[in-house]
């Protein structure tokens, strides 16, 4: 062991004079710990609400929509969907009608987006439909025949539990869903009412999904919207998330002239955008708690330089020179800081892995859009942490260290 370290080391252990040196040094330990734990906890819940976000997102929507561009409809749409899932990098395609209803049930309602599907395809592109209730699926298989009458069996719809919550009904229960496309009587347009036996209830976590989205078949809802043979998107599936605004413009060339795309970055960018800032302003204020740590070093390596100043002359007048006082005490603050880092890592990474693994902090689904806090504890994370709490409990060496060495062994022995 190098002289200097082991001074370093001693000075940390030996007994006080003043035991206010001994507890100003642990509470600066303290202090470090507890500021990367913060850190990495709250960097941990950073990620995890990016990661959780983007999973659910992409779980719950294509990563690529084609439309037209006039908002007319895609017509013809069986052979452009064949033609186009053969664009290299499209792993899937599935048709999509979409509209703005209200749902009601008795008195209750609700606004809802209702998109017709084939479930077979809508599967290969979304993962909604995987958390509803069984037995959802088979009843939105495609089936011929008109909008259900009364006195025949009513056809089925699969909502989401918020929504489903929301307008009272329960599986097996009837619904009316009103659609803006009117029919036109004798007193003029009135809305379209026609009535719905919810077949199914998903639920994603998602509350943007579970309080607004509902499911029906792509004929049923052709019919529904006065939309016959009419689609409003063609969502896609590709190989490669960071490349999806590539296969995007690939997509829309491809189909050709009046048509437009758009991906889940454009559609999200404004989110993550606020989470990456959200991160950043995160790790500052927290970073805060190191520096008053920080702080707290200074002030107990001071306070050992005065303690230690008659040790400090004898050794200079022994032939030990300036560096290597102004080493012993960089080390002894290097010591502190590498303790205190490596025992808030410890606890930071420990409290990470048991929420996330625990789920133990619940959310308000409908302000986070989430309904438990996630943890997405990285190993980048640690090291960019220990790197700026051990830089910065350096500097606050730099001052009392280069007091010890410009101590004069002559002043400081002269009453001895």
């Amino acid at each position: 062991m190098r002289f200097e370290l082991f001074l370093a080391a001693r000075y940390l252990k030996a007994k006080r004079r003043q035991a206010v040196v001994g507890v100003v040094t642990t509470i600066s330990i303290a202090g470090v710990a507890a500021g990367v734990a913060a850190l990495v906890i709250a960097l941990a819940i950073t990620n995890g609400m990016k990661r959780d976000l983007q999973d659910r997102l992409l779980g719950s929507s294509a990563h690529v929509q084609l439309m037209r561009v006039k908002d007319d409809g895609i017509r013809d749409w069986q052979p452009l969907i064949e033609r186009l899932r053969r664009v290299p990098h499209v792993t899937a395609a599935a048709p999509g009608l979409y509209e703005q209803v209200l749902v009601a049930r008795g008195a209750r309602d609700g606004g809802a987006l209702l998109e017709g599907i084939v479930p077979a395809q809508e599967r290969t592109v979304s993962d909604l439909l995987t958390t509803a209730t069984p037995g959802s699926m088979q009843a939105l298989e495609p089936q011929a025949g008109p909008v259900a009458t009364p006195g025949t069996d009513l056809p089925p719809i699969v909502l989401g539990k918020d929504l489903a919550d929301t307008v009272g009904a329960n599986i097996g229960d009837s619904v009316m869903v009103i659609s803006p496309q009117g029919e036109m009587t004798p007193i003029g347009v009135f809305p379209k009412v026609v009535r719905f036996r919810l077949a199914g209830i998903f639920h994603s976590g998602f509350y943007q999904y579970d309080a607004q989205e509902g499911f029906l078949r792509l004929g049923d809802a052709q019919r529904l919207f006065d939309e016959p043979d009419l689609l409003s998107v063609i969502n896609f599936k590709v190989d490669n998330l960071d490349h999806a605004p590539a296969i995007a413009s690939t997509i829309e060339q491809a189909a050709g002239k009046g048509y437009m795309t758009t991906n889940w970055m454009e559609q999200n960018r404004e989110l993550f955008r606020a989470l990456k800032l959200e991160q950043v302003v995160t790790f500052i204020v927290i970073a805060l708690i190191v520096i008053v740590a920080a702080l707290n070093i200074l002030i107990a390596l001071t306070m050992m330089v005065m303690e230690k100043t008659r040790d400090i002359a004898v050794m200079m007048s022994f032939g030990v020179e300036p560096g290597q006082v102004r080493r012993i005490f960089l080390l002894q603050g290097l010591l502190i800081s590498i303790i205190g880092t490596a025992i808030g890592l410890a606890l930071g990474y420990f409290a990470a892995w048991a929420g996330g693994h625990y789920h133990f902090i619940h959310l308000s689904a409908e302000v986070y859009s989430i309904d438990t806090l996630p943890f997405a504890p990285r190993p980048l994370d640690g090291v960019i942490v220990a790197a700026v709490s051990i830089g910065i409990s350096l500097l606050a060496t730099v001052y009392p260290s280069f007091s010890a060495s410009r101590v004069l062994p002559a002043e400081a022995l002269r009453y001895e």
